[in-house]
């Protein structure tokens, strides 16, 4: 089996567990469900659904394949026996999830030798889902299926800019993303993952954040590259593994953007 038919063949896997995230999460949604608080000192919530559609994804991984390592936002890593390991963040957006505004989603990434290869959002309220097939980065609704793009943005002047919340960022940061934000034609707030599901579908230009962990960003770096889009960290790195984050429709935009976010 060469590379590309044995990537679709993750492909469908990685569509069985959002389906089984859905089944799991959505009885929960704008219910009375506990919300428990993961961090001191802040709020880092945590629901019976961000559990239970974690625990549903790694049983049907561990049956299905018991040589993956598994990286999960609510559970202890599992260690890979091989190159292959799953990244799963069951609800990316839990605080809009506990107010009942649906811009949470599903992330389901699997990264070979740690490069991310199969990437998902799954937003099973809505009924929509983004992922990287075969041939590009695909987006399917209740309207139906079709191929998504980024947009030509070459300019900043001209860029929409996104990020989840000013509050993501810290020692100095706020003030770098100001600066890239002000060199900007519009820059909102609010989407957590939706954001860079919107880079991939060429409704905005630009995405920078801070202090992602790799389940909240690898998923996504497949989509994004596959719809024409760039994502490292603000220094250029691999974004693989969290951390400062950049992702940009158009690759052409991608260096004035990182240097607006220089120190």
């Amino acid at each position: 089996m060469n590379d590309s038919a044995g990537n679709q063949d993750f492909v469908r896997f990685a569509h069985r567990l959002a389906d089984e995230a859905g089944a799991a999460i959505l009885p929960h949604f704008r219910g009375a469900g506990e919300v428990s608080n993961k961090a001191d000192g802040s709020f880092d919530p945590v629901t019976e659904a961000d559990r239970g559609a974690e625990a549903a994804m790694r049983a049907l991984i561990e049956a299905t394949f018991p040589d993956h390592g598994i990286c999960g936002e609510e559970f202890p890593d599992k260690p890979a026996q091989g190159a292959f390991r799953w990244v799963l963040d069951p609800i990316d957006g839990t605080k809009a999830f506990i107010i009942g505004v649906p811009i949470w989603g599903t992330l389901i990434g699997l990264l070979r030798d740690g490069r991310p290869i199969i990437g998902m959002m799954d937003q099973p309220y809505l009924g929509e889902r983004f992922w990287k097939a075969a041939n590009g980065a695909r987006f399917r609704s209740r309207q139906g299926e079709k191929q998504i793009h980024t947009r030509p943005c070459a300019s900043l002047a001209d860029a929409i800019l996104g990020a989840t919340t000013p509050d993501i960022f810290r020692d100095g940061e706020l003030q770098r993303f100001r600066k890239l934000s002000g060199a900007c034609r519009m820059t909102r707030f609010g989407g957590d993952c939706y954001l860079y599901c919107m880079l991939a579908m060429g409704l905005i230009d630009i995405v920078a954040e801070a202090h992602l962990k790799p389940f909240d960003i690898a998923p996504l770096v497949p989509i994004i590259e596959a719809a024409g889009g760039v994502v490292t960290t603000w220094d250029g790195g691999d974004p693989a593994n969290g951390g400062q984050i950049l992702a940009v429709g158009d690759p052409a935009l991608h260096a004035a953007a990182m240097q607006a976010l220089a120190r």
